[in-house]
């Protein structure tokens, strides 16, 4: 069993209110989870409207798959409007 877990540091650019926050993350989280059948959470900075830290987590059984999969959702998340990559870690287990 392989674990790949991914965190993302996300700023956003046109959030005026946490609900507006909200509204994004909940949007990006679900297309992610749609997209790439894995788990997501917003899991940091939940009082402030303009950053937020995501948590992307899969398990499978093959290393390789498991980092080619986080690295295309490093790239699905960078290519969104209105958000900007800080960092992002990930790791494979």
């Amino acid at each position: 069993m392989v674990i790949g877990v991914l965190e993302l540091d996300i700023r956003l650019f046109s959030p005026n209110s946490l609900k507006d926050k909200r509204s994004i993350i909940k949007r990006l989280i679900s297309r992610v989870r749609n997209t790439f059948n894995v788990s997501v959470s917003e899991i940091g900075y939940q009082d402030l409207w303009q950053r937020a830290l995501v948590g992307v987590a899969l398990i499978t059984t093959e290393r390789s798959f498991a980092q080619r999969v986080l690295s295309k959702i490093m790239r699905f998340v960078e290519k969104e409007r209105d958000i900007s990559l800080i960092d992002s870690k990930m790791e494979v287990l």
